[in-house]
């Protein structure tokens, strides 16, 4: 079968397209056909191993490779149709069609990935494409973690910073449907995708920095690493909340004080990933309340094109690799 690679970290050209053996699923696993997988930030960034957090680094390279990464097909966020079971499952059977994520398992860039029956899968929302369903899992199972630890009322004022990626989309989204007012903080080029999925105000990061606004907010869900957090506190409602999804090590240790102390919350806690939490979204998926939006489909042969995409921040929301039409 046919597999994107990458043997060594380093830019998008050390993924390579090459025939790897088809996985055959244990007793407790299930053979999915890969019919589509999101290219996410996190591919490129252990493609590259390069981390905008820096505490992540030890951890990871020890677990996926000191020198040369020990798993070598990248993806864990994917929809496709199971092919086949093992002898012990028993929520899946052959033409289930799924969408979900592989966890650490990965190995979604190939044409067929094994997976545990225990992963976080269920049926794909039938109003959706195998490409704007697998771009589901990611965006919407951390943005409804992070928004749903806000407990977010009727009125509220939601900032979301880095709200034109794969998580930020959802979460505008999300936030709306909770009943928020959603100021939304990106690069200009974003801002018109913004309005038309929901978002009330929108802020250029490029020419105006939101902490210094004066205004205030009673929820900030930050994706963007590198921010100074005294300043999103002071941007903080009385009782406000705020969501850091890519926190840093000394940023954690100040969230404690300022929950003890203060009458502000932060909340760090990463998605767990349920499936209870994804048959939720399907849920909103098909009664009409969210769409899923994907910036761009790339054939699996240009999965180097598709990172390149993903790091140039220009993408218009989630970036996909589709496996319908790969060369044999």
């Amino acid at each position: 079968m046919k597999a994107v690679v990458y043997k060594n970290y380093g830019a998008p050209d050390v993924l390579q397209i090459e025939d790897i053996e088809k996985p055959t699923p244990n007793d407790n696993q299930i053979l999915i056909k890969v019919h589509a997988v999101e290219a996410t930030k996190s591919d490129c960034e252990l493609r590259s191993f390069r981390f905008p957090v820096k505490w992540f680094w030890i951890p990871l390279r020890l677990a996926f490779g000191l020198c040369k990464p020990r798993r070598q097909v990248l993806g864990g966020y994917l929809a496709g149709e199971v092919e086949l079971v093992g002898k012990n499952v028993t929520l899946f059977k052959k033409g289930d069609m799924l969408f979900g994520s592989a966890g650490f398992n990965m190995g979604c860039y190939a044409e067929y990935v094994t997976l545990p029956d225990t992963c976080t899968l269920v049926s794909k929302p039938s109003n959706l494409s195998f490409e704007k369903a697998a771009v589901v899992p990611l965006g919407g199972l951390n943005a409804l973690h992070y928004l749903t630890k806000a407990h977010i009322q009727k009125g509220d004022r939601v900032l979301i910073n880095g709200a034109g990626g794969s998580i930020g989309t959802l979460a505008v989204m999300l936030a709306k449907l909770m009943g928020a007012e959603v100021t939304a903080v990106d690069s200009k080029i974003k801002k018109e995708l913004l309005a038309e999925i929901g978002a009330d105000h929108f802020i250029n990061y490029e020419v105006e920095v939101y902490t210094d606004s004066g205004k205030s907010y009673d929820v900030i869900f930050d994706m963007v690493a590198g921010g100074s957090y005294s300043a999103c506190i002071k941007t903080l409602a009385p009782n406000g909340r705020y969501l850091m999804a890519n926190p840093r090590l000394s940023d954690m240790l100040r969230s404690v004080l300022t929950s003890i102390f203060t009458d502000k919350t932060v909340k760090f806690a990463f998605a767990g990933e349920t499936k209870e939490e994804l048959l939720t979204l399907k849920k909103m998926i098909e009664q009409g309340q969210i769409t899923p939006i994907v910036d761009k489909s790339f054939p699996l042969e240009d999965a180097g094109e598709a990172h390149r995409r993903v790091e140039s921040e220009q993408r218009l929301g989630p970036v996909v690799l589709t496996f319908d039409n790969v060369k044999n």
